[in-house]
């Protein structure tokens, strides 16, 4: 599916100013620029256009409030200055699996003041040598480079990956379409099954309950019985001894 068909897809009947998140991952660009984003998306925040055979950001709409950015896994080698015109409060961006060599072509980020976390896992800059070091380095306002600060902290979980509190803000899930049916089928399905099993152990109980009075009331008309025998014995002996004091 193209790029600009699949955004319309992700839309669901709603204007591009009601869109926060907006995923079109695995979709196609035909001539390697971004299609079908426009600058009526003025509230999105977090944008993911993974594998979709990106060249170029030229075309890149203006994004105001985009503060997350995915673009790995294509074939950009430059163009990145785009990312400081349209996308000024960016804080994280993903460049993971692109054509990136040179550090210089890294100085484009330089004008990403917010800029805070950046990702450039499997591209060959990544075997410069001192690679992290030089980043840091041009990049100040870089605090986590590939998931790490210069300490080696790990980076904490981005606030991008939290939930919306509008959950119909969000437009185009990651993964294949039907994959949220199937997980609300799942959910339904294990709360059935939950409710089964608490059926039957509540019924197991309640059995085991019954049986322990079936076996109390058992006992109890045992030892009735018991009494009963034991005083027609005392009884026959009463009337034995009798008989002998007549003799």
């Amino acid at each position: 599916m193209d790029m600009k068909k699949r955004i319309t897809l992700e839309l669901r009947n709603r204007s591009p100013a009601e869109i926060v998140e907006l995923v079109v991952d695995n979709s196609r660009s035909a001539d390697g620029e971004v299609e079908g984003l426009t600058d009526e998306f003025t509230e999105l925040e977090f944008l993911s256009v993974v594998n979709v055979g990106l060249s170029s950001l030229a075309k890149l709409p203006s994004l105001p409030k985009l503060r997350k950015l995915e673009l790995s896994d294509n074939n950009l080698s430059g163009s990145l200055e785009t990312l400081a015109q349209k996308c000024p409060n960016l804080t994280y961006l993903n460049l993971s699996g692109n054509k990136i060599k040179e550090l210089s072509t890294l100085e484009a980020l330089q004008n990403l003041k917010s800029l805070q976390s950046l990702d450039l896992f499997n591209c060959e800059i990544t075997s410069l040598e001192d690679y992290r070091e030089s980043v840091f380095e041009l990049l100040p306002q870089v605090t986590y480079l590939d998931g790490f600060d210069q300490e080696d902290n790990e980076a904490p979980d981005s606030e991008a990956d939290d939930e919306d509190e509008d959950g119909e803000d969000r437009a185009g899930p990651t993964g294949d379409y039907g994959e949220e049916d199937d997980e609300e089928e799942d959910e339904d399905g294990s709360e059935g099954r939950e409710v089964g099993l608490s059926f039957q152990v509540n019924q197991a109980n309640q059995e085991d309950y019954e049986d322990e009075d079936d076996y109390a009331e058992e006992e109890e008309e045992q030892q009735s019985t018991q009494g009963q025998k034991r005083k027609r014995d005392v009884d026959d002996e009463g009337e034995e001894d009798d008989d002998d004091e007549d003799n």
